[in-house]
Order: structure tokens, then sequence, then C-alpha cells
């Protein structure tokens, strides 16, 4: 039996129309303060498509453009500034940043009550007393994944595959806090398999391509992909492809979210939902 698709751009679409009731019904506006430095063609193409993804809920995005050549000072001036101003509710960063600019040291000077993205180590650490408005988009994205299955999350087995501090640990913390039994695991864990086939809810976080493999799944398990990898397949295509094995896995997974079209355009629809919270508040 194949799993169920978890559909990312339909959840996510569930939730931009609830922010859209949200905004309208409160009568307060809503921005988007977001910092690009340079001219990568990847992050302008990303900053277009976010404008015109905030104009349709009915956030106002207002892109702040730095030089190729800026530095720490003139970036981290940047984003003190806008810390200041009463006007901003929502900061995000771009990245990347400049070789040489130590992109942690940036985001955490992000005002915690206006960092949307929640990488501000304020935030993430406010996730362990259930703070979940401004906690990580990608890192919240799957957990509204999971729940959206009605699966019963207390005292379910979980092992999250990665612990990287914007997404494995506060995944892991926040189904702590919904009573599941979580495992985390790294680069240094052994005998991997084993753990894998014991979870009722497994999310791959790894960054590694197809690393997921169906003899490592428990049959009608719960299975989120947050890879994001870029590989070349047998015709000399690039394609992006997750940290789960997709196909094989569909065939003994309960529930599975696909790469791309999954946890991607939640993660949107998070950040979303952070703006509009910092907004409404």
């Amino acid at each position: 039996m194949s799993a169920i698709l978890i559909d990312g751009k339909e959840l996510s679409a569930r939730v931009r129309a609830q922010l859209v009731t949200r905004l309208k019904s409160s009568g307060r506006p809503a921005r988007l303060d977001a910092v690009l430095v340079g001219h990568d063609r990847a992050a302008s193409v990303y900053a277009e498509n976010q404008a015109k993804t905030c104009a349709a809920v009915g956030i106002e995005y207002r892109l702040h453009r730095l030089p190729e050549g800026a530095g720490y000072g003139e970036i981290a001036g940047r984003v003190l500034l806008l810390n200041t101003e009463e006007d901003v509710r929502a900061i995000m960063l771009h990245l990347p940043l400049p070789m040489g600019v130590d992109v942690e040291r940036v985001q955490s000077l992000i005002a915690s009550d206006k960092d949307v993205e929640g990488v501000n180590p304020a935030n993430i650490g406010n996730v362990v007393y259930g703070r979940r408005s401004l906690v990580p988009c990608t890192a919240l994205a799957a957990v509204e994944m999971i729940e959206s299955t009605g699966i019963e999350l207390r005292g379910a087995r979980v092992v999250i595959v990665g612990a990287s501090n914007i997404v494995g640990k506060p995944i892991a913390v926040l189904l702590m806090r919904a009573e599941a039994t979580v495992i985390s695991t790294n680069k240094f864990t052994r005998e991997l398999a084993q753990l894998t086939r014991g979870a009722d809810v497994l999310v791959a976080a790894a960054g590694v391509p197809n690393l997921i493999r169906a003899d490592m799944v428990k049959p009608g398990a719960v299975v989120i992909d947050v890879g994001i990898n870029r590989v070349v397949d047998s015709d000399g295509k690039s394609k992006t492809v997750g940290d789960v094995a997709f196909d094989e896995v569909r065939a003994v997974a309960g529930f599975i979210s696909p790469v791309p079209g999954g946890v991607g355009p939640m993660t949107v629809a998070m950040l979303l939902r952070n703006t509009v919270d910092a907004a409404l508040r």
C-alpha cells in the first residue's frame, strides 16, 4: 500500500487563507523587512517570489539592498537600525552573506520579537518554554505537517535524523513538548537503521541525499523529509531530492512528505504566519 502524501502546497494554502482572514479582521497592517546583500541570483529570485507571496496575503514587503562588498559593520548596522524603527515589526536576512561575514553573528543581532525566521538564539531557546510564535520556520513547518496526519504524538516514538541548531534540535524539543518520546541522532550515531525502524514518526533533516531507505522505516510510520539536495541524475540533469528515497519509502510508510512540494512551501507559510503574529502583538 502506498503512503498518503502530506502535501505541503495544500497545507500552506490553508495557512495563507487563514492569515488573510486574520489580517482583514484585525484591520492592522503587517510588513516584512528583508535585508539582501549583493546580487546573488538565487537570493534575488527568492526575494522577488517572496514579495509576491507576501502581497497575496496582504503583507507589505520591503527589501533593503546592500552592495556586494558590504562587510559585517554595514550589514549589522542595517539590522540594528531596523530594530530601532517602531514601524518595523518583522525582519529577515537573505542568504548568502559575503564571504567572511559570520551569518550567525548577524542573525543574533535581530531583535527577538522581530526575528520572524526564528534564528536568534533567544528564540531558539524559547522553544524549550513552549513559545512557538517565532521559532525557526522549518522546524515549525515539520511539526505542523506531522500534526496534520492526526497521529497521537503523546507517547509516540520519534526519531530525528540530524541535529542542526535551527532544524533538528528545535523539532526535537517541539515534539518533546507534545510528550512524544524523542531520539535525536547525528553523524556519530551508531546503528541508525535500528533506531529509525522503531520510529512511529521519522524526520530526516541530515542534508544527505536518499539517506533513508525503505528497510530503515517502520511500516505505517509518518515520514517527514526536510532535506533539500541538488544532485545530477543519470541524464546529466540537476534535480532536487530529499534525504528520503521517496519512491521506495512510500511503499512502506503510512504518510510521507515529498521533496519538492513538502516542507518547503510550509516553511514559507510559517514565515508569513510569524510575520502576522509579530505585527498583531
